[in-house]
């Protein structure tokens, strides 16, 4: 009896097998005149502007780090500070308020809301500016006396932004899973630690971004005060173009010191969003 193995395939590679395709990277030709049209154009701008005397550089450069308009500097960033801190302070009240089961705190919190929102920053600085005329006396003092124009300014963007800043923070709030309210719930947390420990670490990642362009618009808007006399940045550099008749190259003083701080702050942003967005996806 004869046993018949099985044959072998051949591992010999056969003729009629095709070739892998080749891979053709696609060609981008209109994206690269695109890139080079824009490179020109962008250069013959910044070349006109740096190469054209009648921006006069030569004042600029001696004026930009002068006492006077580093003065105006320090009262502009120290007013967005204060701002800020007062603003989003009195936002997170408002956002919890809206946010609570009582519907006449609810009501109070949207009518604020509502109001701040739907008038312009403007006008709210010149009423708060003339306040005496409807109160002369305020807690026994004059109201001109207690209302400069710092305190006014100060006021009057703190509302404002405390309206804007309520929707953010009551935005943040929303976007933190009910399920982590409910564990925080079951371990007999109570409410305000549940919002300080366990909401508000959560809603972080959703209110830094809007927060810190808040922040660069706060920045400058307290430009607008200088119509009420408040000595900042803008003013400052007005101050001295109605002196020396230059009002071009002290607005860029002014333009380049913005420009610089705004830079700045965006660094500042990007740093704090990483770190509230650390494990997640969205981490950079």
């Amino acid at each position: 009896m004869s046993l018949t193995l099985p044959e072998r395939p051949s591992t010999a590679p056969a003729d009629d097998v095709p070739e892998a395709p080749r891979i053709v990277p696609a060609r981008r030709t209109g994206q690269r005149i695109t890139a080079v049209v824009v490179l020109v154009l962008l250069g013959l701008a910044i070349n006109s502007v740096v190469r054209n005397d009648a921006f006069q550089w030569g004042v600029v450069a001696d004026y930009f780090a002068t006492t006077a308009v580093l003065r105006g500097l320090w009262l502009t960033v120290w007013l967005t500070a204060v701002v800020m801190a007062l603003g989003f302070a009195l936002g997170t009240l408002l956002a919890v308020l809206r946010l609570s089961a009582n519907p006449v705190l609810r009501a109070v919190s949207w009518g604020y809301v509502w109001l701040f929102r739907s008038t312009p920053i403007l006008v709210q600085l010149l009423f708060w500016f003339n306040i005496g005329a409807l109160y002369p006396h305020i807690l026994g003092v004059r109201t001109v006396d207690l209302m400069g124009p710092v305190t006014v300014a100060v006021v009057g963007l703190t509302l404002h932004e405390a309206a804007y800043a309520a929707e953010v923070v009551r935005g943040g709030i929303l976007s933190v899973p009910r399920g982590q309210l409910e564990a925080a719930q079951s371990l007999g947390l109570s409410r305000l630690r549940r919002l300080r420990r366990i909401v508000l670490p959560q809603a972080m990642r959703s209110i830094v971004p809007p927060a810190g362009n808040m922040l660069i618009g706060t920045l400058k808007g307290t430009s607008i005060a200088s119509i009420i006399a408040v000595n900042d940045l803008l003013y400052s550099t007005q101050l001295i173009y109605h002196r020396i008749y230059q009002v071009v190259p002290l607005l860029l003083v002014a333009t380049l010191w913005y420009v610089v701080v705004t830079s700045l702050l965006s660094v500042v942003q990007y740093y704090v969003e990483r770190y509230y967005a650390r494990g997640s996806a969205d981490a950079r």
